[in-house]
């Protein structure tokens, strides 16, 4: 490999002994990916501060995602779209599944930008789009302009896969698990906040006559604060990415930067052509030869495991807040927007608290995919007790929803945390965000069906109150045990191929 040099104030180039041991491993100077990796040998304790980026930006690209769901019943109720009160369910499925629709159009376009021009520009423009487009939601003034807003939301904002890439780039190899395990508690808080948002803060005028008067923006668009309030999270988020370091490995600029150090002239050619054979070699360390993912069974397999449940997760979500506002009735719980906002608070500290201090450590000595089976297999009895807690009244039925609440996202969570590890074992740096891209695009798709699967299941279940088999809700929630069962066997060979790393547990 050619020396590496610099040039002294002469314009003579002369030799870096430090930077050619260096290139000699494999690093290049101008390489932000070098860099990350060179700060990765040099840390010997935990970078808290990576792992708060990792944090807010995963919490900015999850809390629009659900933050609807506790007042989505009211906006289309005010939309006067529905004929019946039945009907709601159905209409709000569309716009909850309209982002989901938007994600999994332009995911794997995303994925791809990343590996070719780097994970933070990417980052910038999902959070920057989430100021944008969840604003507008909160001002729109029909159903269609809803789901525009909610489908450009989603095409802008794909910032799960590139997130979870880049946890896995900036963090130290024995750090990993925390990392996505921070990946996967802050997605799982702001699923469980965003909506808590939505719950406290939606309809204000209604609620805190004092602080909002009724000629306020509040009281034109009831629904505006508390999308406002996420928008303006997400602004913070967008200005402290400008600070976040690139993780991408780019070697290719450094062919120009070498070659003007060295005074190469045209007619040199010779010369030239020596120190790009160089450059391409060490570049080669880096850059290994990319497969098809599509023919990467380990990775596939655990993509079509994690949409399948990803599937059960956000028609879960929906029909949970439909159930518990609707009337008793029909079966719900007559719970208030204000009342489903607590319950979903409570559930995201006892989730925290969970996923920090228990998962990893859990993680370790059982291996994520054990850790999926049994949050998958835990999850099937629990749901199948949450029509009967309609039941309960005054404060036993506030605790206990509040325990079923906590209980599931928990495991919720913990089984998706195990699948991004598997996922990301699967595949190789410069692969990882495309890789990424596709499992969102996939998720995405999956997610697309959900809500309005969902909206449309719960709306027909509510007209069948007095059916002979599984009436109302309880045939809710028996299908969407049935898809947490397919989940579960889809766990097991000979379906689920694990990536031959010691990193992952064995079967």
């Amino acid at each position: 490999m050619a020396a590496a040099v610099s040039g002294d104030r002469s314009g003579r180039a002369i030799t870096n002994p430090l930077l050619e041991r260096e290139e000699e491993d494999g690093y290049h100077e101008n390489c932000p990916g070098c860099r990350v990796d060179r700060m990765k040998r040099q840390q010997t304790k935990t970078n808290y501060l990576h792992l708060s980026y990792i944090w807010t930006v995963s919490l900015c690209t999850a809390l629009p995602i659900q933050s609807l769901f506790p007042f989505i019943y009211f906006m289309i109720k005010d939309f006067h779209i529905a004929e019946k009160e039945e009907d709601i369910g159905y209409y709000a499925g569309f716009v909850g599944s309209s982002f989901m629709i938007g994600r999994a159009l332009t995911s794997f376009l995303w994925g791809r930008v990343a590996d070719r021009y780097g994970r933070k520009p990417v980052i910038l423009i999902g959070t920057l789009s989430v100021v944008i487009f969840s604003s507008l939601f909160g001002l729109s003034t029909s159903f269609w302009m809803a789901i525009s807003m909610r489908f450009l939301l989603g095409c802008f904002n794909s910032l799960l896969g590139i997130i979870r890439a880049y946890a896995t780039e900036v963090c130290k190899d024995e750090h990993k698990a925390l990392a996505l395990s921070i990946v996967s508690t802050s997605r799982g808080v702001g699923m469980i906040i965003g909506p808590a948002i939505g719950g406290f803060f939606a309809q204000p005028a209604d609620k805190y006559p004092s602080l909002f008067p009724q000629n306020s923006i509040f009281r034109r668009f009831p629904y505006f604060l508390p999308c406002f309030i996420i928008s303006i999270y997400s602004l913070g988020v967008f200005i402290a990415c400008w600070w976040i370091p690139e993780t991408l490995h780019i070697h290719g600029k450094k062919l120009n930067e070498r070659c003007d150090s060295r005074n190469i002239t045209r007619e040199d050619s010779a010369e030239e052509s020596t120190v790009k054979s160089d450059i391409e070699e060490a570049s080669n360390i880096r850059k290994p030869r990319k497969a098809n993912l599509l023919r990467n069974w380990p990775l596939m397999s655990t993509i079509i495991v994690y949409c399948v449940f990803s599937l059960q997760e956000i028609a879960y979500s929906e029909i949970f807040a439909l159930w518990a506002v609707s009337d008793k009735s029909y079966g719900g719980l007559s719970f208030s927007s204000q009342d489903v906002g607590e319950v979903l608070t409570i559930s995201g500290l006892g989730l925290l608290m969970f996923q920090l201090l228990l998962y990893p450590p859990m993680e370790r000595k059982l291996g994520p995919l054990m850790v999926t089976r049994l949050s998958a297999a835990v999850s099937i009895p629990l749901l199948a007790c949450f029509p009967f807690i309609a039941m309960l009244s005054g404060l036993v039925l506030h605790l206990v929803v509040n325990l079923a609440s906590i209980l599931r996202n928990t495991l919720s969570v913990s089984l998706v945390t195990g699948l991004f590890i598997l996922q990301n074992d699967a595949v190789a740096q410069s692969e990882r965000a495309a890789a990424n891209g596709i499992s969102l695009t996939a998720m995405s798709v999956f997610k697309a069906f959900g809500p309005a699967g969902g909206g449309a299941l719960f709306s027909w279940a509510q007209k069948r109150q007095v059916a002979a088999f599984l009436p109302g809700d309880q045939m809710v929630f028996f299908v969407l045990n049935l898809v947490q069962g397919i989940g579960l066997i889809l766990t097991f060979k000979p379906f689920l191929a694990q990536p031959n790393l010691p990193s992952v547990a064995s079967n």
